[in-house]
């Protein structure tokens, strides 16, 4: 059988999305710079995208789905994996006369850069990325919006939920700090559920979501929250006056019928 899904990108999220259509009875080839680290039952094709485009096999392509991962956080790392690479993943989509369906583009909140007002944001926000990374990923939106025809945009908010959260680490050890900004999160499953829903749902998506759970919450009420069921040191209370930072709606994906598993910190943690 030939496969009908393609990963462009296939770490932790990656393979929750690939592993969620391989249960549904799609045939899933990912993209991986080591191919052996695909997991069964997905397919794995053995390709560095900053470096070269891949040589698809024959498919019947349903879903495209684009969920890159850009190491370090820099500028360049992110143009060379978010833009160039995934371009020369579209180049090879295209030399393979292929088009999808359905396709979505994994991005991030980041292309908001920070607020001091802590207003509430949403898709109909400008965005107004803080630093280079952030950039290269509002113009790799701007370039798969332009290269996939009817594609969407599902923007992330932090992840979290497979190993300990590095926040779990702070508690433990007394070190959270900036305790009165405003953080916004998704849990993997989430994460991953959210892009298989754009990708099935009945109704054509739109272009854009915001992907993350219902209750935007300062850092301090997470971490005094985590401190109570670790027995960990005290954590700074956070006030609400002193809130700063981006809080994000939303409101439009909940609205296509997605329900998160972990609606807030308090079921995801």
């Amino acid at each position: 059988m030939d496969p009908d899904v393609l990963l462009v990108g296939c770490g932790d999220l990656g393979a929750g999305v690939g592993g969620r259509l391989a249960a549904r009875g799609h045939e899933v080839l990912a993209l991986r710079r080591r191919a052996e680290l695909v997991p069964p039952p997905l397919r794995g094709l053995a390709v560095d995208l900053t470096r070269e485009a891949p040589e698809l096999p024959a498919m019947d392509l349903a879903y495209l789905v684009v969920a890159l991962t850009a190491r370090p956080r820099t500028e360049e790392s992110y143009r060379a994996t978010y833009v160039e690479g995934m371009g020369r993943a579209l180049d090879a989509v295209d030399n393979a006369g292929l088009a999808p369906r359905r396709a979505v583009l994994v991005s991030s909140t980041a292309v908001y850069g920070e607020t001091d007002r802590g207003q509430l944001l949403d898709e109909s926000t400008p965005t107004d990325p803080a630093d280079g990374p952030g950039r290269m990923l509002v113009e790799a939106e701007r370039v798969f919006l332009r290269r996939v025809p009817g594609g969407t945009v599902l923007r992330l908010s932090g992840l979290y939920g497979h190993g300990e959260p590095r926040l779990v680490g702070q508690v433990r050890a007394g070190q959270v700090q900036d305790e009165h900004r405003w953080t916004n999160r998704i849990h993997r499953d989430d994460a991953a559920a959210a892009v298989v829903h754009l990708l099935t749902m009945e109704q054509q998506p739109e272009a854009v979501y915001v992907g993350t759970d219902d209750e935007p919450a300062q850092l301090g009420v997470v971490a005094a929250f985590l401190g109570d069921r670790l027995d960990a040191p005290p954590t700074p209370a956070a006030d609400p006056a002193r809130g700063h930072g981006k809080r994000l709606s939303n409101a439009r994906l909940r609205e296509t019928g997605w329900v998160p598993r972990f609606p807030t910190y308090r079921e995801g943690y």
